[in-house]
């Protein structure tokens, strides 16, 4: 019998530079030491011109990059659960997802 070990108290704290951003471009870029993460906005100003303004790049290890899509599946099948499918649109072949 394995006595229960005490939960850990864990305090989150924003530091001074903390900022909430929207961001409807993510670009990944992957090493041997780490995953990228580039977040931007999309601004199409007509059918053949996208504009993608960066704002934040993000270097996560690659356990942490793992942990944060085990994460994010998690939470998009309980929003699915609750809100229904979430389908994306349809891209053309050898297109970039951003």
């Amino acid at each position: 019998m394995n006595p229960q070990q005490p939960q850990t108290e864990i305090t989150l704290i924003n530091t001074a530079d903390y900022r909430e951003s929207y961001a409807n471009s993510v670009q990944v870029r992957v090493s041997l030491w780490d995953f990228f993460l580039l977040f931007g906005t999309i601004n199409q100003s007509a059918p053949d011109k996208v504009s993608i303004a960066n704002f934040q790049g993000l270097f996560l290890s690659p356990q942490q990059a793992k942990a944060l899509a085990n994460v994010l599946n998690q939470n998009i099948q309980q929003y699915e659960t609750a809100f229904g499918e979430i389908t994306l649109a349809p891209h053309a072949p050898g297109a970039v997802i951003q």
